[in-house]
């Protein structure tokens, strides 16, 4: 399609819409503060009281971790490389059935506030410490990366300063989190989700209609090879393959899902179990849809665009600018359209952060400030939650400088979920799955994990895999041009890897392995140190404290093979069988822990 190099600027109508959605995410804080119990308690204020419906749960849990980064990233992905992003669907359904099945049953037994609360009573204080130390490097490097990104489309399509705009999101956002707590948190992620749904809706369509259908538009994207899910290597250094995505990724998708505070924290707000493996079961297909929605989005935008390459044109400096430059030659005619799509962006930015900031908020409180004053009032722990959401709030603003850096905010964003995830799922895998891991063993197994994953970061960063992303078309640029199409390529004459030392070879690994990676090496660390310092009998285990694999996942098998499976987990006097076929400790919880409102929903227990 021709493609002009003149594109629309915002209009104050435009600004008017962004203002309306801050103003919106605003009132929404503000509301909370003054209804309800007015956010003077932690349990209100960290857990929304325990029994909130599980549809505004199930969209926060979409919204938290697929924001801006899908909004802006994923078409990105597909417009530079290909659709086999979209295999990643496999990872989220894998994800959800682990999550349910393992990780919530135990968080769910204990009634915790915060996910490291179990570390201790798995391990010791000093287990715990390095949970929430992975946490808080987890989420703050990607806090920075999610006010990044919106601001970035912004700069793009507006002009606007780049930093006033990581500026607005941070203050709004830290503004209502701080006075509205966890449900101002979930409803306006709400929200956010119904606005960034609508604003892939009308790429797509409008898209479409341009180029006269949407057959029409992934004909076009698969004629240039944007259009592949079959890539069945089984080469780790390949950036995306359906094993390396299917697989890979589900190690990071259960750090997230499973074990982060952030997302623990709001299935924990159903207060029921059953409500919150609802919950999930209904986030994992509102990620799919979006997912779909972002990735279509991408085939319409390099349909759009296969002619003439933006980017290859200099006319945005990033893809990922890609989908607003897009938004404003779509709608840049139509007042309000351009600032509703950025709005999008936008407040979805406002709610993950919002998300961030309330979970490092939990962890903080939890694990740190009651360590050091257990006495302290209801009253006054309330308030340093608040000041603590506050600071970090700072923290993540100036945590953008560093994500400016980062390069495409896809890849960088799913990294350091993987870098550091990958740890902080093994930490808990294992003590969930290992009774025969000692402190020691997680304790250093985990650092030693972590030391790895930052060798390997480092590295890559230091030495680039090329991606070698398919080529791009600038033949329709001039409307006038009479020759025939041509095609640039991303790729320089000369491979720059040639003059790299041989251990760059270990950097060019896939970034959708680094969890999975990290993962096995904490986990093989981890059992090694506790055999040399002397591991845990399973036998003397308390049994509520793990998640035989075969009871989670086989436990159809004859009962002599899951006990064989079980390693000797719960063969002893003190354990009883429930008719589940769960093995549960009959004195091992203690009763100040467990509370008569979910004693019926308590019946399934290890």
């Amino acid at each position: 399609m021709a493609v002009s190099g003149d594109v629309a600027t915002f209009k104050v109508w435009d600004y008017l819409v962004i203002a309306a959605v801050l103003m919106v995410s605003t009132c929404i804080g503000i509301y909370y503060a003054l209804a309800g119990g007015r956010q003077r308690t932690t349990k209100e204020f960290l857990l929304a009281d325990r029994n909130m419906n599980p549809v505004p749960v199930a969209l926060s849990l979409v919204a938290s971790f697929i924001s801006a980064i899908t909004v802006l990233g994923t078409p990105a992905e597909v417009y530079r490389h290909n659709t086999m992003f979209w295999v990643i669907c496999f990872a989220y359904i894998a994800t959800g059935v682990i999550t349910s099945r393992t990780f919530m049953t135990i968080f769910y037994e204990y009634e915790i506030t915060s996910t490291n609360e179990y570390l201790e009573r798995r391990f010791n204080k000093n287990v715990r410490y390095v949970g929430t130390f992975l946490f808080f490097l987890q989420m703050v490097l990607y806090l920075g990366i999610v006010i990044y990104a919106p601001a970035l489309a912004l700069n793009a399509v507006t002009g606007l300063s780049l930093w006033g705009s990581v500026l607005t999101i941070g203050v709004v956002c830290t503004f209502y989190t701080t006075i509205g707590g966890l449900k101002a948190v979930l409803w306006t992620d709400v929200f956010q989700v119904c606005i960034m749904v609508a604003g892939l809706l009308a790429v797509i369509i409008q898209g479409s209609i341009k180029l006269g259908g949407l057959r029409e538009a992934w004909k076009i994207a698969e004629s240039r090879d944007r259009i592949d899910f079959w890539n069945f290597s089984f080469d780790p250094t390949v950036r995306h393959t359906f094993w390396a995505l299917s697989i890979g990724q589900t190690f990071t998708w259960c750090s997230s899902y499973g074990v982060n505070q952030a997302q623990v924290q709001r299935y924990l707000s159903c207060g029921k179990k059953s409500t919150a493996q609802l919950a999930l079961g209904m986030a994992i297909v509102g990620m799919i849809i979006v997912v779909s929605l972002a990735c279509l989005a991408g085939v319409v935008t390099f349909a759009f665009y296969a002619d003439c390459d933006p980017y290859t044109m200099e006319r945005i400096t990033a893809v990922d600018q890609i989908v607003p430059y897009f938004v404003m030659e779509l709608f840049g005619d139509r007042p309000g359209l351009p600032g509703l799509f950025t709005s999008c962006v936008f407040s979805a930015a406002l709610s993950t952060v919002s998300s961030g900031l309330n979970s490092l908020a939990a962890i903080t409180g939890e694990d740190i400030i009651k360590s050091i004053w257990p006495d302290m009032s209801e009253k006054r722990y309330t308030i340093a939650i608040k000041l603590v959401a506050c600071g970090f709030g700072v923290i993540a603003i100036l945590t953008t400088v560093l994500a400016s850096q980062l390069g495409a905010i896809l890849q960088a964003s799913l990294s350091i979920f993987g870098l550091v995830g990958g740890p902080l799922l093994a930490l808990f895998s294992l003590g969930v799955f290992f009774p025969c891991c000692n402190s020691y063993g997680a304790g250093f197994g985990t650092l030693i994990g972590l030391a790895t994953s930052i060798w390997l970061g480092v590295g890559a960063n230091i030495y680039p895999p090329d991606s070698n992303p398919p080529g791009f078309s600038t033949a329709m640029c001039d409307l006038n041009a009479t020759t025939a199409p041509h095609f640039l390529t991303t790729t320089s004459p000369v491979d720059p890897s040639d003059a790299y030392p041989p251990i760059a070879s270990f950097y060019a690994l896939s970034y959708c392995w680094y969890s999975g990676l990290s993962w096995c090496v904490c986990v093989l660390f981890g059992l090694l140190i506790s055999f040399a310092t002397g591991h845990n009998k399973p036998s003397e285990a308390d049994v509520t404290l793990h998640r035989p694999i075969v009871d989670s996942f086989l436990c159809c098998l004859p009962p002599g093979c899951t006990d064989v499976c079980r390693c000797g987990v719960g063969q002893n006097p003190n354990v009883k069988e429930k008719q589940d076929g769960f093995y549960v400790h009959e004195e091992s919880v203690d009763n100040n822990i467990k509370s008569s409102d979910d004693s019926e929903d308590k019946s399934t227990q290890m």
